[in-house]
């Protein structure tokens, strides 16, 4: 079972780039964000065209989140279960892959930076802290769940010095600052597994990389994409690697995809 986690940085900007990698790769689930568009604009057919169901909670050029799977999927909860939002950053789906029931929730966790013509604007830091708090919420009510659980997606959190190529230059930053930091760790704690981490300890693992200033091609990146696994899905892990090819293609989202690799239950 191969489940991966995008943002793709508009869907319709890099459909192409994004169903070539679909091509080759052939993930079964796929949770998307960043896609930038309403219901309506979302291109289903031409997913459909490739073998994937979409389910997507849209927002007119901004934020958006979607799930793509080769099975079916039935929706559980559009944005977070009490928490009210008027941005669409959180979608929950279950499915079935090779008889493996389980439940995956693809996420954009706000950033929280402040606007540029005002930096003294903690308002966003705010709200991302407090979505933070109701994903908490969230996550420990699905460990509860006798099923893998997968939360994926952008985060927005540099959990430690080893995932960003300059630290000392994003202490700062909202997505390195100690509280968003802590608040992703205590999700962890709860039980969680970071894929990745889990299996590479000494490699960077950057999923993000700025247009500017040749940051790609000088690795200056972050880590900021994770997949979450439970308990029952940590059980299953066999691979987690980042995929550079969407980045390096023609263009490119300024995040790449990380997929994870689970093996089917009775093997």
């Amino acid at each position: 079972m191969k489940i991966a986690t995008y943002n793709v940085n508009s869907i319709n900007a890099r459909l192409e780039n994004l169903q070539k990698w679909l091509v080759q790769e052939k993930p079964d689930v796929v949770l998307l964000q960043e896609i930038k568009c309403e219901f309506n604009d979302f291109p289903f057919f031409d997913l459909q065209a490739i073998g994937y169901e979409a389910k997507v909670l849209g927002q007119k050029s901004y934020n958006g989140v979607a799930v793509l799977s080769r099975n079916k999927l039935k929706v559980i909860a559009e944005n977070l279960p009490n928490f009210e939002d008027v941005q669409a950053r959180y979608l929950e789906v279950e499915t079935e892959v090779n008889g493996l029931r389980c439940r995956l929730a693809s996420i954009y966790l706000p950033n929280g930076n402040p606007p540029y013509n005002n930096p003294d604007d903690d308002s966003r830091y705010e709200y991302k802290l407090k979505w933070m708090e109701a994903l908490y919420k969230r996550a420990s009510a699905l460990l509860e769940l006798k099923m893998p659980v997968i939360l994926g997606g952008d985060f927005n959190v540099i959990l430690t010095d080893a995932d960003v190529y300059a630290p000392d230059e994003y202490r700062k930053n909202a997505l390195f600052r100690i509280e968003a930091r802590q608040r992703l760790r205590a999700l962890m704690n709860l039980g969680y597994y970071d894929a990745f981490r889990y299996l590479h300890r000494s490699k960077s693992g950057y999923t993000f990389w700025d247009y500017a200033g040749g940051a790609l091609q000088n690795d200056m990146g972050m880590r900021i994409d994770y997949l979450l696994l439970s308990p029952f899905a940590a059980d299953l892990l066999q691979d987690c690697e980042v995929y550079m090819d969407p980045r390096r293609d023609d263009k490119p989202s300024d995040h790449t995809v990380l997929m994870a690799k689970l093996r089917e239950k009775n093997e």
